[in-house]
């Protein structure tokens, strides 16, 4: 099933907002194995086809310094303090937001982010065992959007399948968030869909469970202009 938001905030607008009318900012979320690369790649397609120039990243990722902070981040043998990866986290999407996001956007290219500032205050809002964590999603929100500057997502494709589903997919070749196992995945799921209407102004969530065409067909029908 689709759904499609559009969500407005009820509260005095932040005269810091950064608007880019020209560029377009779109997040792919999901759990992993829900098919995130894929659907990446058909969309920029889709708009290049459509005579707009396209740039892709990924979050943690995107920069040499996000990519540092990347393999950090996701060691299975590190123990991390939940604020402490938080504001890993929240560093690298800075650096990716100024360094790359911004720059692209004002030269008029759209960009499409493998996970944004929703998978951060998803993963950090609860424990390791699913249960709500130490860091309540509404301080998440306020320090990240902070940390972006205030950047506008134009649409959030949310990605959605059972946590059993994916883990299948991504097989033994685990990270250290995958690792947690399948109850926690499921938790993390579920806060997804609470969560996603707070990412953008315009939120989609598309059935991953069916086949790449079909979600991809899915996507493009909803594309807001």
């Amino acid at each position: 099933m689709t759904t499609t938001r559009n969500t407005q905030r009820s509260e005095t607008p932040d005269t810091s907002t950064i608007n880019h009318p020209q560029g377009r900012l779109y997040a792919i979320e999901g759990i992993d194995g829900v098919g995130k690369s894929s659907q990446i790649e058909r969309l920029a397609a889709d708009l290049r086809s459509k005579n707009r120039r396209v740039q892709t990243t990924r979050d943690p990722g995107g920069t040499p310094v996000g990519l540092k902070l990347r393999e950090l981040l996701l060691d299975s043998k590190l123990t991390i303090h939940r604020r402490t990866e938080a504001m890993l986290f929240m560093a690298s999407r800075c650096e990716m937001v100024e360094s790359s996001i911004i720059p692209w956007l004002e030269a008029g290219d759209d960009v499409i982010t493998d996970r944004f500032l929703l998978s951060n205050v998803v993963y950090q809002s609860l424990a390791s065992d699913g249960s709500p964590g130490p860091i309540q999603p509404e301080s998440l929100w306020e320090v990240g959007n902070w940390s972006i500057g205030h950047l506008k997502v134009h649409q959030t494709f949310l990605l959605d399948l059972p946590a059993e589903v994916a883990m299948q997919r991504v097989g033994q070749d685990r990270d250290r968030m995958e690792s947690r196992g399948v109850g926690y995945l499921e938790a993390v799921r579920q806060q997804f869909l609470e969560q996603a209407q707070n990412s953008a102004s315009h939120v989609t969530v598309l059935d991953a469970s069916l086949s790449i065409d079909e979600v991809t067909e899915q996507m493009l029908a909803s594309l807001v202009d």
